[in-house]
């Protein structure tokens, strides 16, 4: 079929559309009959699960009372979405700008970075994606950015935390966190104290899980006090429990100057982002212009889901829950790795997981492997280009779910790429 419209990051003769028409938890259903269970969450966005009433019922009750608005306009859930994400950032963070989603929340970081600093510099790292519109484009650094170049000026890109292939050839075990030290010496040999930003995703997720150590944080952290550069914590990927905590930095105890959010703030139903700034950068636009400013900022129907999606996670424990199955889904992704003939690396934290091949192998399996994956109705991220399957299920996925789910995917893995002689299978 033709279709009238674009498909995203892809040819257009070589798209596979899925016909979607609903779902439940974390499962979804398509227009084939199929019942599909997600454990990537579609876009790595909804958290909350599929067909939760709740939101969409507090979308209509909105939309009911005031559909539209104005940037300049205040309503009960503009304030109260912006109260919740101060309180879930915690001490010290007194305003939100609100966007469309995470590139734009991105692009706005970019912006308050560079104009309370009066700097051009950004740092960012290779395995990275901030999103696809043009600035937060140029802070990605994996593939797709080379595809727009030359960008947005001013953007140096570093090395990354990646403990399974090492830049700088050094083991976990004996290595001194050069991932972080590089940060700051790279800001130095930039010109002193020329930076205005460092963004990072605490933990890269569609570039594979990259988790790192405890000390890189407050390594980076202390870095960018050095050079009196703002340090910007991505979370549209990894926030609102994804990783078992409201927000993934705070798992190292370090406060971030910008934290940027997107995805599961609404859980998905509603396109909705924001920038969460500390005190020490959001006083600078007390007599200073905020040159920030979007049409649609903080739509009403948005904000209303956002306020729904962030009670219903209270209301479920879902962060909480997220946490407990941590411990399974790393386990699983174990499992799968010992029938493996391929050798590979496992990575996980929370509910946020990746197989990472050591070899990329050939196109043939990754091709037989998403036809595995079809015919058990298994949807997660597929990346053969990197060689790395990643994993990040609502967080309202049970225990029996994940786990017969993972059990699945290693049955399709093992039937793609072979298995080792002996191995113990898995029963979806």
């Amino acid at each position: 079929m033709d279709y009238p419209f674009f498909f995203t990051w892809t040819t257009q003769d070589a798209v596979k559309p899925v016909e979607l028409t609903g779902g439940e938890g974390a499962w979804f259903t398509t227009a084939d009959g199929g019942r599909w269970l997600d454990l990537g969450s579609l876009s790595y966005q909804v958290n909350a699960g599929h067909g939760r009433r709740r939101i969409v019922e507090a979308i209509k009750r909105q939309a009911d009372q005031l559909c539209l608005s104005t940037a300049h306009a205040v309503f009960p859930a503009k304030t109260e979405l912006a109260e919740r994400l101060l309180a879930l950032a915690g001490p010290g963070y007194t305003k939100v700008f609100f966007t469309l989603g995470g590139a734009e929340a991105n692009e706005n970081a970019l912006k308050i970075a560079r104009l309370v600093t009066g700097r051009l510099k950004l740092v960012s790292r290779y395995r990275s994606y901030h999103g696809a519109s043009m600035g937060a484009l140029t802070l990605t650094g994996d593939w797709r950015r080379t595809l727009v170049e030359p960008g947005v000026a001013g953007v140096v890109h570093v090395q990354d935390c990646y403990c399974d292939r090492c830049p700088f050839g050094q083991q976990l075990a004996t290595c001194a966190r050069e991932c972080a030290s590089h940060i700051g010496m790279t800001m130095k040999l930039e010109g002193s104290r020329s930076v205005a930003g460092v963004i990072l995703e605490p933990v890269p997720g569609a570039n594979g899980v990259l988790v790192p150590p405890a000390e890189y944080w407050p390594m980076v952290r202390a870095a960018c006090d050095a050079e009196g550069a703002l340090l910007i914590a991505d979370e549209v990927l990894t926030g609102f429990g994804r990783t078992g905590r409201a927000f993934c930095h705070q798992r190292w105890g370090v406060t971030p100057d910008i934290i940027t959010c997107a995805k599961g703030i609404t859980s998905g139903y509603q396109p909705l982002g924001a920038v969460i700034v500390h005190e020490r950068v959001a006083r600078h636009f007390d007599a200073n212009l905020l040159a920030c400013g979007l049409t649609y900022y903080a739509h009403p129907t948005a904000c209303a889901a956002g306020v729904e999606a962030l009670q219903l996670y209270e209301d479920e424990k879902l962060f909480d829950h997220a946490e407990r199955l941590g411990p399974v889904l790393h386990a699983e992704l174990e499992r799968i790795q010992a029938r493996l003939a391929a050798p590979s690396f496992v990575r996980s934290i929370g509910l946020l997981g990746a197989l990472d091949f050591v070899d990329v192998g050939p196109a043939k399996a990754w091709s037989q492997l998403e036809r595995e994956l079809a015919a058990r109705r298994i949807s997660l991220h597929v990346e053969p280009r990197r060689g790395t399957c990643i994993f990040a299920p609502p967080l309202c996925i049970t225990e029996g779910e994940l786990a017969s789910g993972m059990r699945a995917f290693g049955d399709a893995a093992v039937a793609a790429f072979g298995g080792k002689a002996g191995a113990a299978g898995g029963v979806a």
